[in-house]
């Protein structure tokens, strides 16, 4: 049976997710770069304006090449938990790889093997950190209880005893309340007497018994 990465998304939508994650990120992280040294070259009076020139410019630019490698990537990681059956680290770092080289094959096939070498270098790295962290923040797992043999009034013993004692306590108890609070006990007023007796509740003044007395 395959793991399932609870993560990110199922494929294929995994694709299209990492595909917009991608291009926000290199957008967002083109941008700041491209501003910083937009204003930096710009002469003087127009640094804001050539910051917000190089940030239009330069900035889709670079989303749209980190939108292929992740759209790229996903694919290939999609590619082989549908052959494999399985999502392991083995998957994104052969995905690495593979679109590091599909990259760079346009360049000839000694600068495709050296991209995807370092692809696939780069997510083995990515992955043993991920791993590692994963191993250091996870909380420790609870210790053993273990049952004391002939422990003092443990088991089966006093304290079952007293268990069943209090049970049976509370269900007479229970079975008491309900009898004196029944509906019959209820309207003939012995249910309510019994439960003030109980209670040790004052019981309320009888009125009618003192205007006799007093006429």
């Amino acid at each position: 049976m395959a793991s399932v990465d609870h993560g990110r998304e199922p494929c294929p939508h995994r694709i299209f997710d990492d595909v917009g994650g991608a291009f926000a990120m290199g957008a967002v992280g083109g941008g700041v770069v491209n501003l910083v040294k937009g204003a930096y070259n710009a002469p003087r009076g127009f640094a804001l304006a050539s910051a917000a020139e190089a940030i239009r410019r330069e900035a889709p630019r670079i989303g749209g090449s980190f939108a292929v490698w992740g759209g790229l990537f996903s694919a290939f990681d999609c590619a082989l938990v549908a052959a494999r059956r399985k999502e392991d680290p083995w998957n994104p770092i052969i995905s690495g790889a593979a679109t590091g080289g599909a990259l760079q094959l346009r360049y000839g096939l000694p600068s495709a093997a050296r991209s995807a070498a370092f692809g696939g270098f780069l997510l083995a790295v990515i992955e043993g950190i991920s791993i590692m962290l994963t191993r250091l923040t996870a909380p420790p797992p609870p210790p053993p209880v273990m049952a004391m043999a002939g422990g003092p009034e443990t088991g089966s013993g006093r304290g079952s005893g007293d268990a069943s004692g209090d049970s049976n306590a509370n269900a007479n108890a229970n079975a008491g309340g309900q009898e004196s609070g029944s509906i019959w006990g209820n309207v003939f007023g012995g249910g309510r007497k019994a439960e003030e007796e109980s209670s040790g509740s004052p019981a309320m003044p009888d009125f009618g018994a003192a205007t006799t007395e007093l006429k």
